[in-house]
């Protein structure tokens, strides 16, 4: 999965409308160019890329008073609504996912409900402890010898990676279960980090 699809596609969504400048500065506001391979040239093939794909519609703007050339603006389609979704419980449901989409999915969790994300998540605990499972019984299984000398410290590095991932994933859910941030339907600051009047914390 493509983090700089999911990135702008969020970002454009976030506007409504939004120009390239525009989806750049949100990107890095949020230091997306640090944690990920997004540079300006990939946010602008990308709106272009999409709009010829279907999932954004491109508006033509008629030029500045000074003179500037025509600015495209961009829109999110339905087909670009139902693209943006797919990508984003996927990215939160997997175990594997690369760090930048992970990144990208978590900056966008917001816009679905807190139940949904939580099951997600969830899913995503499950997953890790079946790849944990199946790495360590596939490296020595029942019986065999393990690996000989500094070859075994490759399995031991995936299970630190899937017990680490696991033990934030569960923090992750603890939090949502306890009333932080406000996802879809709930209204307010979705930067908040409690709900707002009216809203129970979950029980954790």
């Amino acid at each position: 999965m493509s983090a700089t699809r999911l990135l702008v596609l969020g970002a454009v969504r976030q506007h409504g409308r939004a120009h390239g400048y525009q989806v750049r500065a949100d990107l890095e506001y949020w230091g997306a160019h640090e944690w990920s391979n997004l540079q300006p040239g990939s946010i602008y093939h990308a709106l272009k890329q999409m709009a010829k794909q279907g999932v954004l519609l491109a508006h033509e703007v008629a030029p500045s008073a000074a003179g500037g050339p025509p600015r495209t603006e961009y829109e999110v389609t339905a087909a670009g609504r139902e693209e943006f979704f797919r990508l984003l419980r996927e990215a939160l449901a997997a175990y594997d996912q690369k760090t930048d989409v992970l990144s990208a999915a978590l900056g966008f969790m917001v816009d679905l409900p807190r139940a949904e994300v939580l099951g997600l998540l969830r899913e995503r605990l499950a997953r890790l402890g079946a790849w944990r499972a199946a790495v360590t019984e596939y490296s020595a299984p029942p019986g065999a010898p393990r690996a000989p000398g500094h070859i075994g410290e490759i399995t031991h590095r995936w299970v630190h990676s899937a017990d680490a991932e696991a033990d934030w994933t569960r923090g992750l859910i603890a939090r949502i279960e306890g009333g932080a941030y406000r996802f879809a339907g709930e209204g307010g600051d979705p930067f908040a980090a409690e709900p707002g009047p009216g809203l129970a914390p979950h029980a954790t």
